[in-house]
């Protein structure tokens, strides 16, 4: 078994921490149903601006709000501003890489969601296990191919 992202958050921003609530974070559910993630899934989170990591569970806030606030513990890690990447994975078999796709959405600076990437593992012409990254935003696929140095 081996450990993959599964969705993903890049480079959304904290609209709040508070350190008073009873722990974890908080992401507007609409666009946590746009890339997959759940409530109460584990997360992981980074901040892109102190480099802090951290691991918490997710809880839904107001639909449409593109909240994104860290509660408790989690608070010290981040301030209001902050751009941060958050992932949830899971545990797979590699050979079902090829049939896993994981949504990835990237952010503009108030939060609206900028793009929707899918990551997509397949079997290239030289390796077994070959990358690259979908834009389906549209609805369209356009591929970014990226080498990955993994042989199968």
């Amino acid at each position: 078994m081996i450990k993959i992202v599964r969705a993903k958050f890049h480079g959304i921003r904290v609209t709040g921490a508070d350190l008073n609530y009873h722990g974890s974070i908080t992401l507007d559910p609409e666009q946590c149903a746009l890339a997959g993630i759940y409530p109460l899934e584990f997360v992981e989170i980074w901040n892109k601006n102190s480099g802090a990591r951290i691991s918490t569970y997710v809880i839904f806030g107001e639909p449409g709000s593109r909240c994104c606030v860290l509660n408790g513990a989690a608070a010290r890690t981040c301030q209001k501003g902050d751009e941060v990447i958050i992932a949830a994975s899971q545990s797979i078999e590699p050979r079902d890489l090829y049939t896993v796709k994981p949504k990835v959405l990237t952010f503009h600076p108030d939060n609206r969601v900028d793009r929707v990437l899918c990551y997509d593992v397949y079997k290239g012409e030289t390796r077994d296990f070959d990358f690259r990254t979908l834009d389906i935003t549209d609805g369209e696929a356009e591929a970014t191919l990226v080498p990955v140095p993994i042989q199968g």
